[in-house]
């Protein structure tokens, strides 16, 4: 197998060659092709507004999708872009010569502050249609607002930031009144809290942002002309409705932090974007006169959230002196610059131009661009036209700025739906890896790419990089389909021989120790990867040949749990006489098979824990299949091992409640052999039921007779019910067994009075004993003195038999004494049955005439009818309907059979031609018949009353009503 991986090594060079050839005829370098099947959109898509001023267009603000725009010199036209067919006209009511200056619209469409060029200012909630004066605010020129996003609301402001002409910044807050409009006035105070200054004195507040960080502080951002100013400050909690002047006030000593620049356009403008899903904007866009100011925004830092910033000059046919910006628009990777006649859009990335729009002169000149946050799209007007911008997949070249920057997450992260795109960037990172002689990290990415195989392979073998090209493989093979079963099969092998060269070059160095279990950790890892499961168990002879053709024992052991051959690591356990190991891997995995088949090696080593793990899979082992490694353990084994063996029976005969005919005989062997006080015991315990017995009988008596266990075999008799066997054999043993014996057979008196003859004549003749041969006339009550006197020899007196024989001759005296008594009390007996039966034929009972049957409840005379002791009165044809039913199957067809005859007897004969002393013959014995078969009915139909007898004590379990005609029953109700 060594040598197929060398080779194929070799033939890579050869392949590769192959490969470029093949691609400069045509052949794609990826697996991709690199198509367009339609015209792409382009990122700033532009759609000019069908809408037609009836004056010129002085201002328009967009917010929430609510537009609002300043036609002329007194209108004001707002637009609900949800419903534009729906637009609402509303007069400023001015008669002088104002002029609109500015308008500001906060966050949530519903405020609208119109700045005039005569230092005055107008105010319109959404809900209303009346502008109001801001009588406060009179005398100062509106050049920005900071709207509170954290506590306005429809009918109120909040406390906001409002930026004046001459650097004065106000605080102020503007409130509806519910009940009328003319109850007070909408600004609810206005008070200076800071003045913005350049070298030259104050200067124009050109921009106010208000913005909240983590735990509270907030973030105030205002620009002049040439400077951007930050407040930092918490306001203590619940005081935020008064407002912001906490700030300020830490700044009244000493000037806050900012960013200054020469150059300047006379004014300046700061854009935000804010992602859909955030409420606090992410990066910003300032444009002074250097340039546009780009960076993030980090919420985290104590003083200033301005972070990563850079100035991105204007592009060279920006000349701020001729033709200055007008307008500056943030999106997430652009902002959009506003000129005169047409519409950069510069990338946040790279400070390139990647879009240029220019306007017709017929539109006339771009006054102002503006982005409504909430929708991202983005407005642009002149006086006679609007035009409107949707951003589509701004994101979808990102990739490659990030490529060509080297920022390959980035690149990643914006071409994660576009897999050609991401091989061009995953091969741009592997390559810029491997140049930075970053392997491992070039491996992971070669991994991912549709690169030819064999070229990157080729690549690392020449720099000699072994590591990065397993790192290679293992990510390929994590790649590969379920289905490139080759491809699997190929890597698995290369990667196995690959990490066993490495980890022999490791072994060997001692320095190398960490780095040596670190490799074989990953490379465990990779053996027991449920991915190479299938591959490697399909090609395990292979993976067996490789870590042999090694010499390494151990993974190969590693290898065999994993691929559950758990048969092949016991063999290799027991080969090193490694038994505690075996057994221990045998215990694991609960294998039954490998039980039996290494049970007769492991048991000659280390009996004591073999039998303890037998015990411990309990009924999972058939105790049968290891007797054959007992039995072989036993026969060369002392008495003390063969212990080990009995342990293990007993634990299956008296845990496992085995009963095996096979385990029971081998435990009785091992007890006849070893322990012959426990073989009685056993035996005793099983009992004397031949059939609850599971033993073999036969050969546990042979067994016990071939080692002389007298008691045993006794026992064993009793059980086969051979009682004269037994009681010979207890004789040679102990009389008292034999007299136990001796009343066993219960049921056969003769048998038994015929082996107590055999004690007692053991007694007499073979142990001389008079006094015991009377003892056993005293034990058994079926043997007299008569049975045993022709045991005795002629010698022997009469004085050792005298109570004996008396008390032989009181027995008889007082058994027929017993039986006189007896007679005379069947006599006694028969005369009282006599005189009963003389009483009854005496007994009647009178029937009234009015008297009814009790079952169908007519007179009771109209027909043949029965009278009970108990009182009930019933028509014969009513008794035998109520009685029948319930008559067991054999009475009602002896029942039915008797009724038959009767009718037979009753029928007249059709011969009219007998002789007359035939037919006096023939009445007669119809007559006696028909008699019997009367009383044959009667002792049937009235054995008892229906009412009182056991006739209705049997029935009072059964149902009213039949179940078989209990539908009909309930239809009948219905």
């Amino acid at each position: 197998m060594a040598s197929i991986l060398d080779e194929y090594e070799d033939s890579l060079h050869r392949s590769v060659s192959v490969q470029h050839s093949r691609a400069s005829v045509g052949i794609p370098h990826s697996g991709y092709v690199n198509a367009r099947l339609e015209k792409e959109t382009p990122i700033f898509n532009k759609q000019r507004i069908d809408f037609t001023p009836p004056e010129k267009i002085n201002s328009l603000v967009v917010s929430s999708n609510q537009l609002c725009m300043s036609l002329g010199k007194d209108t004001l036209l707002r637009i609900d872009l949800g419903k534009p067919d729906e637009p609402n006209q509303v007069e400023l009511g001015r008669k002088d010569e104002a002029k609109v200056y500015k308008m500001f619209l906060d966050h949530t469409g519903s405020h609208l502050l119109i700045a005039l060029n005569t230092s005055e200012c107008l105010y319109l909630n959404r809900s209303v249609q009346k502008v109001r004066a801001l009588s406060r605010w009179k005398g100062h020129l509106i050049e920005s607002v900071g709207w509170n996003k954290f506590l306005g609301s429809e009918t109120n402001t909040g406390p906001i930031l409002v930026g004046t002409s001459q650097g004065q910044i106000y605080e102020a807050e503007i409130s509806v009144s519910e009940g009328s409009l003319f109850s007070t006035n909408p600004d609810q105070y206005f008070r200076q809290v800071y003045t913005l200054e350049e070298e030259s004195g104050p200067a124009p507040v050109c921009c106010l942002e208000i913005e909240r960080g983590i735990e509270g502080k907030f973030f105030i951002i205002a620009t002049t002309r040439k400077r951007l100013f930050q407040f930092a400050g918490k306001v203590p909690e619940g005081t935020e409705q008064q407002g912001f002047s906490s700030i300020f006030a830490v700044h009244a000593d000493h000037l806050p932090s900012f960013r200054e620049f020469p150059a300047n356009l006379g004014f300046s403008e700061i854009a935000f974007y804010t992602p859909k899903l955030r409420s606090n904007p992410r990066s910003f866009a300032w444009m002074m006169g250097n340039g546009v100011l780009y960076g993030t925004l980090d919420y985290s830092r104590p003083d200033s959230i301005l972070s990563d910033e850079r100035v991105w000059v204007y592009p060279p046919d920006i000349d701020i002196t001729v033709n200055k910006p007008i307008s500056i628009v943030l999106t997430q990777f652009h902002f959009l610059l506003l000129l005169s006649d047409r519409v950069k859009a510069v990338c946040t990335l790279n400070g390139q131009v990647v879009f240029q729009d220019l306007f017709l002169e017929k539109f006339g000149l771009l006054t102002r661009m503006i982005k409504d946050p909430t929708v991202q799209q983005i407005w642009i007007h002149t006086e006679k036209v609007v035009f409107r911008y949707h951003v589509q997949r701004e994101s979808r070249d990102v990739w490659k700025m990030y490529m060509n920057m080297n920022k390959f997450d980035l690149a990643k992260e914006y071409c994660k739906d576009r897999p050609e795109c991401l091989d061009i960037v995953l091969a741009k990172e592997a390559e810029h890896c491997f140049q930075n002689k970053r392997y491992l990290d070039s491996a992971k990415c070669y991994a991912l790419t549709q690169n030819y195989f064999e070229e990157i392979a080729l690549k690392f073998i020449e720099a000699k990089q072994e590591e990065a090209l397993m790192e290679f493989l293992i990510k390929k093979l994590s790649n590969l389909k379920p289905s490139e079963k080759t491809q699997t099969t190929l890597l698995t092998t290369w990667l196995t021989e690959l990490y066993l060269n490495w980890l022999g070059i490791l072994q060997g160095d001692p320095s190398q120790r960490n780095l040596y279990l670190d490799t074989r950790e990953k490379f465990r890892t990779f053996l027991s990867s449920p991915k190479n499961k299938d591959c490697l168990f399909n090609n395990r002879a292979s993976i067996y040949e490789l870590l042999a053709s090694h010499g390494d024992t151990e993974h190969m052991v590693y290898f065999a749990v994993i691929m559950q051959d758990y048969e092949r690591v016991v063999a290799h356990h027991c080969q090193h006489d490694e038994y505690d190991e075996a057994l221990n891997v045998l215990s694991r995995h609960r294998d039954e098979k490998l039980f039996y088949k290494f049970s007769p090696v492991l048991i000659q080593h280390i009996p004591k824990k073999v039998v303890d793990a037998w015990i411990s899979m309990g009924s999972r082992l058939d105790a049968r299949n290891l007797i054959p490694a007992l039995v072989n353990y036993s026969q060369s084994a002392s008495t003390q091992q063969i212990n080990e063996a009995i342990r293990y029976m007993e634990f299956c005969v008296y845990q496992l409640e085995e009963t095996q005919q096979a385990i029971h005989n081998y435990l009785l062997s091992l007890y006849a052999l070893c322990r012959p006080d426990s073989l009685l015991s056993y035996l005793e315990q099983a009992g004397t039921n031949p059939n609850r017995i599971h033993y073999d009988l036969k050969y546990a008596l042979r067994l016990c007779a071939e080692h002389g266990h007298h008691r045993a075999c006794v026992h064993i008799y009793k059980v086969m019910e051979l009682y004269e066997e037994a009681v010979d054999l207890a004789l040679q043993v102990d009389v008292d067994l034999a007299k136990s014996c001796a009343d066993l057979p219960e049921d056969d008196e003769e048998l038994r009075k015929k082996l107590w003859l055999k004690i007692a004549r053991h007694v007499v003749q073979e142990e001389k004993d008079v006094k015991k041969a009377m003892a056993c006339l005293s034990s058994c009550a079926l043997l007299k003195i008569e049975d045993v006197l022709p045991f005795f020899p002629d010698f022997v007196t009469i004085d050792h038999f005298k109570e004996a024989i008396c008390n032989s001759l009181e027995d008889y005296n007082k058994h027929i004494e017993e039986l006189k008594r007896e007679m005379e009390e069947a006599t006694q007996s028969a005369k009282r049955i006599r005189e009963d039966i003389q009483e009854m034929r005496n007994k009647y009972g009178s029937v009234e005439p009015q008297e009814k049957c009790a079952a169908c409840d007519f007179p009771l005379l109209n027909r043949p009818f029965y009278l009970f002791l108990c009182g009930h009165m019933f028509h014969y044809d009513c008794l035998l309907q109520a009685v029948f039913p319930n008559l067991p199957a054999y009475k009602q067809a002896k029942l039915e059979d008797l009724q038959k005859k009767l009718a037979a007897t009753s029928q007249p004969s059709k011969s009219h031609h007998r002789p007359k002393d035939t037919d006096t013959i023939s009445l007669g014995k119809g007559q006696q018949s028909r008699e019997q078969i009367k009383a044959d009915i009667d002792d049937i139909v009235a054995a008892e009353c229906v009412y009182c007898g056991e006739l209705m004590i049997r029935s009072i379990d059964k149902p009213f009503i039949d179940p078989q005609k209990y539908e009909e029953e309930m239809q009948s109700w219905l």
